[in-house]
């Protein structure tokens, strides 16, 4: 059986509001104490094994607490991924009203970001576009594309791309379609697969069999896994969640992180932890595995990708 590893996605470490039904417990939110919470967490995951960190310049300050933590560290065994594609426009301002990231898939801002970003080499090994969609016309930009593969043959480097919304599969299709000297452009996929939201599950097990590296993204549906009476239509699922989640002697984020690598099997899973505690909670992940009709029960909790979507698109930045 394939192992899947666990790896730390810095989304909610690098700035102060991010989409997630967060606890409402106050926390400090100066870019101090986020800085410190966020080399904590990091030193703590590379202590207890994690050695894949994914990161965006979307992320608030999260590129420059990754590349200040790796350069203090100097690790050599890390993996490190990032992205081009969203610039971060929030600038750190709590309960800020408008857009807190802007997309823009240009060849501008591809070199732009890349300017940044390849500050990770030697560790960097995935460059993603961030959030690729048909609409933005980036699969089809030759620009964009001629670049990428240049930056790929520069620095031996996989290229990816990152993927939300309804048209995954057909966004992750496209892609396929890019080649240069008849070799396909893209590597890894970081996509949107959990419980609720199993649509490309066909598409990733195609690209899993190609020796494609799939990298499973928000794994806790932004904290929908877990019992919300604003969802009701998750309660049988939420009193099952609770049932697993006693008799394995876990939290319900590990059967969700679960269901994902035994239903599945992804290369990675990454985990969106905010807090050491919250991280050692996904980490038992790794100590149990649930038995076929365990499994075969939370595949039935899937959902419709609209009703996901328009769901996730409703939740609120905190």
């Amino acid at each position: 059986m394939h192992q899947t590893r666990i790896g730390l996605g810095l989304a909610a470490l690098g700035r102060p509001d991010y989409i997630n039904i967060r606890s409402t417990t106050k926390i400090d939110k100066s870019v101090n104490a986020f800085k410190t919470n966020a080399f904590r967490v990091l030193d703590e995951a590379y202590h207890l094994g994690i050695r894949d960190f994914d990161v965006a310049p979307s992320y608030g300050l999260g590129e420059q607490f990754l590349l200040e933590w790796q350069h203090s560290r100097a690790h050599k065994d890390v993996h490190l991924s990032t992205k081009f594609g969203y610039t971060y426009v929030a600038n750190w301002e709590v309960g800020f009203k408008g857009k807190h990231e802007i997309k823009e898939h240009s060849l501008a801002k591809l070199n732009e970001q890349w300017e940044i970003s390849k500050a990770f080499l030697p560790n960097l090994n995935i460059y993603q576009i961030h959030s690729a969609t048909l609409d933005s016309g980036v699969l089809t930009n030759m620009k964009v594309l001629s670049r990428l593969h240049e930056i790929k043959q520069e620095h031996g480097l996989k290229i990816g791309l990152s993927s939300s919304g309804t048209q995954q599969e057909n966004i992750i299709r496209e892609s396929q379609k890019v080649t240069f000297d008849g070799i396909g452009l893209f590597d890894s996929y970081q996509v949107t697969y959990t419980i609720f939201e199993q649509s490309t599950y066909t598409i990733l097990k195609e690209l899993i069999a190609d020796n494609k590296t799939v990298i499973i993204k928000e794994a806790l549906a932004n904290g929908r896994v877990f019992g919300n009476t604003d969802f009701k239509n998750y309660q049988t699922a939420y009193n099952y969640f609770e049932s697993l989640s006693t008799r394995y002697g876990v939290g319900i984020d590990a059967i969700a992180m679960r269901f994902i690598m035994d239903d599945l099997e992804p290369e990675l899973i990454l985990s969106g932890a905010s807090n050491i505690q919250q991280l050692k909670q996904n980490l038992k992940v790794l100590d149990f595995e649930l038995n076929t009709s365990d499994i075969s029960q939370l595949k039935s909790f899937t959902t419709s990708p609209q009703d996901y979507w328009n769901e996730r698109s409703n939740l609120v930045w905190n």
